[in-house]
């Protein structure tokens, strides 16, 4: 990874992590798993919706998604939990990259040059699918990655493709942790970073066997 594309990254990661130095410790006394749940309850039948809407403004508040999850989990149990927050993180991602895709390349290129963002577009498009897998699980990279993708133009159906491998083991663990009222155990941890990759992992294998599927380049699944 070339300097000037690490560079746009840094000036993504603090972009995000500015909210969270400003606000991260109130909003995080306020979404405890107990707060969340409180919270969520307040809004009677259309909790799931102010669920997703929380989720989605993750993009720019450093609310704990995962906690949000656990309650989403606790309120409508696993499935439907794990069904609700797996869109709302889908949709906070999904608004990210198409922001940043349509109106993020001219600050991009300002940033790190034409240099970096063709850096950029060589990543995604050797790449893209394992770093979107892998980011969904990492503090701050998800909302990072997203807009780098659609800043690389990562093609858009394996961008969301590779985003719910990484997003459903994760939406549906957690809510099964908060379905049960528990504590995120460590089965949770390992489950939400193993079961992407493997999903990821069995989609290559299987894509890369197809004639027409390619290994890398601009006619394959760009990842």
């Amino acid at each position: 990874m070339g300097v000037r594309l690490v560079w746009l990254f840094l000036v993504l990661a603090i972009l995000f992590l500015v909210p969270f130095l400003i606000w991260g410790e109130r909003l995080g006394e306020l979404f405890s798993q107990e707060g969340a749940v409180a919270w969520l309850e307040g809004y009677g039948r259309w909790a799931w919706a102010a669920g997703i809407v929380l989720l989605i403004l993750d993009i720019v508040l450093p609310l704990p998604s995962t906690v949000v999850i656990s309650a989403l989990g606790y309120l409508y149990g696993a499935l439907w939990g794990g069904l609700i927050a797996a869109l709302g993180s889908m949709l906070s991602a999904g608004l990210a990259y198409g922001l940043c895709r349509t109106w993020g390349r001219r600050a991009a290129r300002w940033i790190a040059g034409e240099r970096g963002v063709a850096e950029g577009e060589r990543l995604f498009g050797r790449a893209g699918g394992w770093i979107v897998v892998l980011s969904r699980w990492l503090p701050l990279m998800p909302e990072v990655v997203s807009c780098m993708a659609g800043i690389a133009r990562m093609r858009a159906w394996s961008f969301f493709f590779a985003l719910a491998c990484g997003t459903l083991p994760m939406a549906f663990v957690f809510a099964w942790v908060g379905s049960y009222g528990r504590e995120e155990p460590w089965i949770a941890f390992v489950l939400s970073i193993s079961l992407p990759v493997l999903l990821w992992g069995i989609f290559r294998v299987i894509w890369g066997r197809r004639p027409d599927g390619g290994e890398d380049g601009q006619e394959g699944i760009g990842d």
